[in-house]
């Protein structure tokens, strides 16, 4: 199994991208994809938990440095029925308490309406993606529009392994003026979560 390198990521949400938009779209697009990805919300936590293609997908901020870059690490990606060994690591990431188990492993659905829904602290998002990437400076450029709620906003983002990389690019294509918020962080501020 190769090992799994943590990635340093700048991003940003807003409605108006400007000429970063325009820094951008000068360089040559990859492909353009849509998906439909439900994020698991915490109201105290800050760990990326996200479910994409039927897997559950969990990253964790390692450390933000001085340039304002957040360090993420994935630490599972797990298909359903998940067994309650896997969903008590999510519910660590979480941070709030685990459940009381009816079953062994739970399907899809099941981890949704027994597991999720009940939890005052918990909020399952339904989010639209539709995503362009970019490779620019060998870093991962995308810009994308995000639909939650009916509302709609662009995000973009910069990412790779090497941290002086990526806030280069942020500055080449003038994002830097832009506050640096994570998905996480960009969705419950679209929620209304604190």
């Amino acid at each position: 199994m190769s090992e799994i390198i943590p990635r340093w990521e700048w991003r940003t949400f807003t409605d108006d991208l400007g000429k970063a938009e325009e820094n951008i779209r000068k360089h040559p697009e990859g492909k353009t994809r849509e998906s439909d990805e439900v994020y698991i919300l915490s109201e105290v936590s800050m760990d990326n938990t996200k479910i994409r293609d039927g897997l559950m997908d969990i990253k964790t901020l390692q450390q933000v440095n001085e340039d304002r870059l957040e360090q993420w690490l994935p630490i599972m990606k797990g298909s359903f029925p998940l067994p309650v060994s896997e969903i008590e690591k999510v519910f660590k990431c979480f941070k709030v308490a685990v459940p009381k188990f009816e079953r062994t492993e739970y399907t899809y659905e099941q981890y949704l309406n027994e597991l999720i829904k009940p939890s005052k602290l918990l909020k399952a998002v339904d989010v639209h993606k539709k995503r362009t990437g970019f490779t620019i400076n060998n870093t991962i450029v995308e810009i994308a529009e995000v639909t939650v709620d009916g509302k709609t906003i662009k995000t973009a983002a910069v990412e790779m392994e090497d941290p002086e990389l990526v806030i280069k690019t942020v500055r080449e294509l003038e994002l830097e003026s832009f506050p640096n918020i994570n998905y996480i962080r960009g969705l419950k501020n679209l929620v209304g979560m604190k």
